[in-house]
């Protein structure tokens, strides 16, 4: 069985709250129970914080014995130069996610920390980004 983790950074888990338009309505939680419901062959563990170290800490964690990981550093992807090189560090392949466009947005969140470590990028597909990131370790 193949192990991935979602990790997911600052705001997150205001998802179906925050921001509707441009975040959508479902909460995570109910998008976590359809997705392990679609893949009931994948292991998907899930893990958010709104602190960046913790964030650093869950990557170390789990960087050396998953199959993937689907980050969604949010606002940190912007900012922060040691989840860049966390993902940097360590060895499971790390997809970065973001619900919207972030280059349809502020000049700001144009800029990547997380990209250049990444295996790819999906950006701008609201939800279905976790899901195009899942398929791509299958």
């Amino acid at each position: 069985m193949q192990k991935l983790i979602i990790i997911n950074g600052p705001n997150l888990n205001l998802l179906g709250k925050r921001e509707p338009a441009i975040y959508g309505s479902l909460s995570f939680t109910e998008f976590m129970d359809k997705i392990k419901t679609k893949y009931p062959k994948v292991q998907i563990d899930y893990f958010q914080s709104n602190i960046e170290g913790e964030l650093i800490n869950k990557l170390q964690e789990v960087g050396f014995n998953y199959d993937g990981i689907i980050l969604n550093a949010a606002a940190y992807t912007h900012t922060s130069i040691g989840l860049g090189d966390a993902v940097k560090a360590i060895e499971t392949p790390v997809v970065e996610v973001h619900i919207s466009n972030t280059f349809n947005r502020e000049e700001f969140r144009h800029q990547s920390f997380i990209s250049p470590n990444a295996r790819g990028v999906i950006l701008g597909f609201g939800l279905q980004s976790y899901e195009l990131a899942i398929q791509s370790f299958l």
